[in-house]
């Protein structure tokens, strides 16, 4: 048994956790992993899978169960997270920002927003989260999205860009500032934009570098009306609604970084065990000895965080914003390593699409991007320190 056997067995879930987690890996085994290469070279958005992890019910997870969910523990989600991303890593952000985008509406909704809501995404409907606009990336102050009250409606004006789902969910979580207020803090808010609202388009759909079936959108909003009943919590709620947000989809990030991560790290295992140079394993030669237990020591370190993070989430914390941004860092650089130095291992043989951590390592970089990009989180880490 290897360190991250371990580590698996050590995993705090109960009968019922274990048993759907034990279904997920065997679904990733058997009909996601196979599909995932079909997926990158065409683009297609992966229907198939969306439908199988329907069919296991995963969306109602984190859906308290007067809705439609079966809620589970955050641990059980972030494990899912990893084998979904593991086995392919555009269906791991498709599954994942489900959970992103519609998590608030659990936290901040009423009640009639709630039982009005959560049973399209506890029945298998795709969520989105928007946030990102051309000139308001990490910096989320600088959106010009606008809500503009209009009786007991509200108009939206505006548009995102690099938007999960973007053309494919059914409920999006849309952030912008509300008309009337200066303070471009105060200002922020959020609220719920249904499917097919009029004057909601798709502007266009990016052709990305990796997790290519994941489609990321740029969407518009013309006088996009929608019930004010839609708004979460009231004008000017929305910054510490992101925020809580943030500091849940961070550790998910490093889930699916990780997943990526393992991914590499046993391709390269396998790889470097069967081939011979000189008459010699690759893996008895001492230099790659090294390189290996270096980058399973930081795997090990980054998953013991990654649990002892979805521990003190399932124990009620709240404050763990910069614990999130640390685990979110150092797994997603730790991602775009692992990926670079297993197609180091495999050789030529690692920079040929027939070997998946070329694949791989294509799908780790934006890991470093979104959700801040790791320059950020480096500032907010350092900045914790500041004595005032």
């Amino acid at each position: 048994m290897t360190i991250f056997d371990r580590l698996d067995a050590s995993l705090r879930l109960n009968e019922d956790e274990q048993m759907l987690l034990d279904s997920v890996r065997a679904l990733c085994r058997d009909q996601i992993a196979p599909r995932a290469e079909h997926y990158d070279r065409s683009g297609e958005f992966p229907w198939e899978n969306v439908r199988a992890l329907n069919a296991l019910g995963l969306n109602g997870m984190f859906i308290p169960e007067a809705y439609g969910g079966t809620p589970l523990s955050y641990t059980c989600y972030l494990a899912c997270v990893r084998e979904v991303s593991k086995a392919c890593a555009a269906t791991g952000i498709i599954w994942a920002t489900n959970f992103h985008g519609m998590k608030p509406l659990v936290e901040f909704g009423n009640e009639e927003q709630k039982a009005r809501l959560l049973p399209r995404i506890a029945a298998g409907g795709l969520g989105a989260l928007a946030i990102t606009e051309p000139n308001a990336g990490s910096d989320a102050t600088g959106m010009q999205t606008s809500f503009h009250e209009d009786g007991d409606h509200i108009f939206i004006e505006g548009g995102k860009t690099f938007i999960s789902n973007g053309d494919v969910a059914d409920l999006y979580l849309v952030f912008g500032k509300w008309a009337g207020i200066d303070d471009p803090k105060k200002s922020i808010s959020a609220l719920i934009l249904e499917k097919d609202t009029p004057g909601l388009s798709v502007v266009r759909l990016e052709d990305k570098m990796g997790t290519r079936a994941s489609s990321t959108a740029t969407l518009a909003f013309d006088r996009c009306r929608v019930p004010r009943s839609n708004l979460l919590v009231g004008p000017g709620a929305g910054l510490s609604i992101l925020f809580a947000s943030l500091n849940r989809s961070r550790p998910s990030i490093a889930a699916h970084a990780l997943g990526i991560a393992r991914a590499a790290f046993e391709d390269a295992v396998d790889y470097i065990n069967e081939r011979r140079q000189s008459g010699r394993k690759i893996i008895e030669f001492q230099g790659i000895q090294f390189m290996l237990a270096d980058l399973a020591a930081e795997l090990a370190l980054c998953e013991g965080w990654l649990w002892r993070m979805a521990q003190a989430v399932d124990e009620g914390a709240e404050d763990f914003g910069i614990e999130a941004s640390i685990l979110k860092m150092r797994a997603t650089d730790l991602a775009m390593r692992m990926t670079t130095d297993a197609v180091q291992l495999l050789g030529g043989y690692g920079y040929c699409k027939d070997f998946r951590v070329e694949r791989l390592m294509r799908d780790a970089k934006i890991t470093q991007i979104w959700e801040g990009t790791n320059q950020v989180h480096r500032q907010l880490i350092g900045r914790s320190f500041l004595k005032k």
